[in-house]
């Protein structure tokens, strides 16, 4: 954790001395992403909340995405992810929203996926995605390698 807990610190700095603020919509990653942004003191400056998307049930009952919206895409996708994103930055007013879903492992996802697989997006005044693969069947390295790849677009995005 200390390696997101760093990053985390940067990305902190910069909202806090912006005046912005950020939400997350996470899968896979299991909370890693909004525990390492909430370990930074001062973190109620810029933290305005998110949420574990791990099931079709909590994508309704968390993101109230419409059903449309889904037309045509699947969990563990880029277009999936940048949808996760821009719901997370609307749904709580924030200046960004990052999102993260995938297969963590140790076995793929029911859409083909191996374990490794993630898709990583960024909503705000920067738009990004990225495809991360670890070829890794390990769980927790996953977990925290999508977490870190997610906030490493984050602090590009702020950086651009």
């Amino acid at each position: 954790m200390d390696e997101l807990e760093a990053l985390a610190a940067e990305i902190g700095a910069i909202l806090k001395a912006r005046g912005e603020k950020i939400a997350v919509n996470e899968s896979s990653s299991g909370g890693l992403i909004s525990a390492a942004l909430l370990s930074v003191p001062g973190a109620s400056a810029y933290y305005l909340g998110g949420a574990v998307v791990y099931t079709p049930k909590a994508r309704v009952l968390l993101t109230d995405i419409p059903r449309e919206a889904l037309e045509g895409m699947r969990s563990s996708s880029e277009p999936y992810a940048q949808l996760l994103a821009r719901n997370a930055c609307e749904r709580y007013g924030a200046t960004w929203g990052i999102s993260e879903t995938g297969a963590a492992g140790p076995t793929g996802n029911g859409y083909g996926d191996a374990a490794g697989h993630t898709c990583v997006a960024v909503s705000g005044p920067v738009e990004a995605v990225l495809t991360v693969e670890t070829a890794s069947e390990d769980r927790s390295a996953n977990m925290r390698a999508f977490a870190a790849a997610s906030l490493g677009l984050l602090k590009r995005a702020l950086e651009a």
